[in-house]
């Protein structure tokens, strides 16, 4: 019988908002802190941004509308 190990990844999903004709983004926040403390409010994003986190997500979120620059630097 072998032990098998789950490995979380270090980013959680956060979505950004609609900014003009730009649509809302999902982008990658890196985890500095336990995820109980994160409250669903706005965090610095991998490429820059501000967005809301949402816990629910995992990264990379399979979906047309994320951040090509998150996807590129959490490779």
């Amino acid at each position: 019988m072998t032990a098998q190990t789950l490995i979380r990844s270090p980013f959680v999903a956060a979505r950004s908002r609609a900014h003009g004709p730009t649509v809302a983004l999902w982008h990658a926040v890196e985890l500095h802190r336990p995820e109980g403390e994160l409250d669903g409010a706005c965090e610095l994003t991998v490429c820059g941004s501000l967005a809301r986190v949402d816990t629910d997500q995992s990264w990379p979120v399979l979906a047309r509308d994320t951040c090509s620059a998150c996807a590129v630097l959490t490779r």
